[in-house]
Formats: structure tokens, sequence, C-alpha cells
């Protein structure tokens, strides 16, 4: 169910009424049936694979917390994070896997050596496991609520969280359906409590929390969805376009998959907390990052800080000596890159970053010996920010040449790198409409900068902003049943 359709609209005001009049009781069993139906709109059959997992990852956290013996507790640990990584390893990566094992032996006059999947299960369990072409369909999410699993028994495991005795609340612990799909990936410390938690209906949180749906639907079909027009034209034949039509798509997509996945969280968020529900933030005005480091604080915050305490940290961090700590760095952003997708081109923008990363702490450590100091200044800060922006939207284009091969990707960097200012910009859209969608990049950021949340205090206020965002989300927005980019992860 996409959250840019009237289906969720009905569907979110139909539960919302019921939960406030429900009791605790009534509440959890209500959100946790609305949760699953809400996931088996997609796909129906793939909620089996969800509640496989959690029966798993429920009784082992129990086991784990019941039992002293260490090197026990290690094992069920294990058990749960293979189920988990082994699940979504298998549905995301073994099209992946398959197609670059057997495309290296073709290489080499080689016979196939990984089978396809109608060989290794029975065709009855293939039909309904692969699309129309053979592949494997992923479960729309499977990385977001994979990693929120893990997440809790790893927690559980480490006793920084108690097991959760509830088998129905742990599964809506899993499967509340705001953040489902497409996160915040939440930790149990901030979400088991509040689901035993009975909250009183609060004016002023409904009203914040409209007001965030709000602002994010109008980021996702205004904004994010109205440069998809340009960004969708130039990539999909771009060998047809010339460097400028590719620089200007290149730069509208930098927004577009900001508007789609921040418009998502704000959406997300935005209805758990008309429900009393608080998740965490998920972006803090990113593209205002004057480094890399300080732009990972900033975009996707619940997975940059998943990453780094469950990955960096348990490799050692930046306590293992100056070249374990780059070699953490990196290895991090790859598996970043791999998280996003079974794709060379998410690997190679996940690269990227740990490269940009390591650079940046490598030229800091060097500036230190030599004993320059960069003065903290708000020029340079802009310059740099304009840097870090630049290196981040070089990268986005290896990121939406996702299902391409990885040629046509730097193909594109090097028209771009090429571009004749005499050329024509080539666009779907006519010149008033692209200076619409120029003045809407530069409203987000101005809106963002100064405003981060719209305040909701003053009621008149209130129903007068939502109302204005409501007409311009109507007339304005780009219907055309666009999926949310990040549902694909």
């Amino acid at each position: 169910m996409l959250f840019n359709s009237l289906q969720f609209l009905i569907f979110f005001l139909v539960v919302t009424v019921a939960y406030f009049s429900l009791s605790w009781r009534g509440r959890w069993m209500l959100l946790l049936a609305a949760s699953c139906y809400f996931y088996m709109v997609f796909k129906p059959v793939y909620i089996l694979i969800l509640f496989g997992t959690i029966i798993i990852d429920y009784y082992a956290g129990l086991w784990i917390e019941k039992t002293e013996d260490q090197p026990r507790r290690k094992a069920l640990l294990v058990i749960s994070l293979i189920s988990n990584i082994g699940i979504l390893a298998f549905f995301k990566y073994y099209d992946f896997l398959a197609d670059s094992v057997n495309g290296f032996l073709s290489l080499t006059n080689l016979p196939p050596f990984v089978p396809p999947l109608g060989g290794l299960v029975p065709q009855a369990l293939a039909e309904w496991m692969t699309n129309g072409a053979g592949k494997v369909l992923l479960p729309i999410g499977l990385s977001f609520h994979t990693f929120q699993a893990m997440s809790y028994t790893i927690e559980v495991y480490r006793k920084n969280q108690p097991a959760e005795h509830h088998f129905g609340i742990y599964a809506l612990y899993v499967m509340f359906y705001p953040q489902l799909v497409a996160g915040p990936i939440e930790r149990p410390q901030n979400m088991l409590f509040q689901f035993h938690s009975y909250f009183k209906y609060d004016f002023e949180q409904v009203k914040a929390g409209l007001m965030q749906m709000a602002f994010g639907m109008f980021k996702k079909v205004v904004v994010g969805d109205r440069l998809a027009l340009v960004v969708d034209y130039a990539y999909t034949n771009p060998y047809e376009q010339n460097g400028l039509t590719l620089l200007v798509a290149t730069l509208f997509f930098t927004f577009r998959i900001y508007c789609d996945f921040s418009g998502y969280s704000d959406i997300a968020i935005g209805a758990a907390r008309v429900m009393g529900f608080t998740l965490m933030e998920n972006f803090r005005t990113p593209y205002e990052a004057a480094s890399i480091s300080e732009f990972w604080s900033r975009w996707h915050i619940s997975l940059s800080t998943w990453f780094r305490d469950y990955l960096y940290i348990p490799l050692g961090g930046n306590r293992k000596g100056e070249f374990r700590r780059y070699f953490n760095q990196f290895t991090v952003f790859l598996v970043s890159g791999l998280w996003h997708g079974a794709s060379w081109n998410y690997i190679i923008w996940g690269g990227l970053h740990g490269f940009y990363l390591v650079a940046a702490v490598v030229r800091d450590k060097w500036l230190k010996k030599l004993g320059i100091e960069i003065p903290q200044h708000p020029v340079l800060r802009f310059f740099n920010v304009l840097i870090t922006f630049f290196l981040v939207a070089l990268t986005w284009v290896f990121f939406r040449n996702d299902k391409a091969p990885v040629k046509q990707a730097f193909d594109i960097l090097g028209k771009i790198a090429t571009l004749s200012w005499n050329e024509t910009l080539r666009s779907p859209l006519n010149s008033v409409e692209m200076w619409f969608c120029v003045f809407l990049i530069a409203f987000l950021l101005l809106k963002e900068h100064f405003y981060l949340k719209i305040p909701t205090q003053n009621t008149g206020s209130f129903y007068l902003i939502l109302g204005v965002l409501c007409v311009i989300i109507y007339f304005f927005g780009v219907f055309t049943s666009n999926q949310f980019i990040y549902f694909q992860f």
C-alpha cells in the first residue's frame, strides 16, 4: 500500500479513529492486524516469511535472556542472525550471485556453475518466488525489517534490552505499519515500551503528526515526483542525451531521492505521532553538511547508526590503529552499498562514500602534522557544503543507474565531464515547468533550513497551513503511482 494513494488515506483514517476508541489490548491487536493487512496488499504470501523470522527471533530472545552459559548464548544469537541474514541473502542476492559468477565463468568459456532458482526448489514454489523473467522477487522492505529484527536479538544478547515476553507486542515491533517497509530502523529500547503504553488522545501530537505527514506528502508528490519526470526522461536512454541534460537530471535526482525517502520518513513518523508513538528522526537537512561524515550523520540516520553500533564498533572501530580504522570505515560503506541493492553500482556507490570518508580523515591527519589549521569561517563552510554536495551528487549517478551495466554510469559521468555549455537542455517539461522545479528545490532548502518542522502550537495557523498544503498537493502533485524508491530495499 503506497503512502501516496487514496487507499492509504482511507486506511490511515479508519485505523487511527478505531485506535483511539479501543483499550490497550484492543489497540495492539488492531495495529498488528492493520500492519499485516498493510503488508499483504503488496504480496500476501510473503507475510509468511516475516512471521517465520518473528517466531525464530522471539524465542531466540527468550532463550538468550534466561541462559547464563556464554557459549550457548552466543550460539543462540548466531542462529537468529543466520536465519535473518540467510533469508535476506537468498531473496536479495541469489540472482546477483548467479549472474556475477556465471558471467565471470562465461568469460573463460566455462559452463554456468550457479543454477537458476527453478533447479533448486519445486516448480510450484519457484513460480510464486519469481517474476515472469524467472528472477527472485524481493519481499518489499525486507532489508529494513531484517535489520530491525537483528537489533532486537543483539540488544538482548548484550543485556541492553530485556527479552519481550509478549509475542503480540514483539510481532508488532517488527510489523508496525508506518515504518514497516522503509524505516526508520528502530531499536527495541525505543519502541517496545511504547507498545506497552496507553497513549491518551493528544490534540497537540495529532496536529504535529498531521503537519509532518502533509509536508512529507508535499515533498514526495509535489517536489520529488515532479523532478522524477526529468530524471527518468534522461536516465531511461542516457546515450541519447547530451551532457547538460544528464547534469541537470543528476542534480534533480539528488533532490528527488531526498524528497522521496525523507518524505516517506516524514509520513511514517507523522502517522505514528498522531497515535502517540515517537519514531526516531531519520533526516536532518543532509545537503547542508560540510563533509561526508557530517552528511552521514544527517542522512538515513537510523541506518548509519545501525552500521556504527552493529558493524563498525564490533569490527574494532577506531580502537585498533589507523589502518584498521580506515579498513573498518571502508568496509562499512561497502556493506552499506550492498545492503541497498544487489548490484555492482550500489557497491561502487558505497565504496565511493567510503573512499571520501577515509580520504578526508587522512587529509586532516596530514594537515595537522604540517601544522596547518583550517579556520572556521561561514564562507569556508559554504564552499565545503558545495563541495560535499557535488561529491554526493556524483555518487548518485551509480545509485540511479542500479539496473544498468556499470559502464553506463561511467559513460554518463564522462558526458557530464565533457559537456559544452552550448548544448541545449532536453526535457519533457517546458521552460516554465523547469523553473518551477528550481523554485520548489529552493523553497524546500529554505523551509528546512529555517523550519525543519513546521510549528503547530497555534491552532488557527495549523488549519491554515495544513489546508494550503492539501490544496497544493491536490493541484500540483504528480500522481502517477510512483512507488517510493526505498521500498525496493
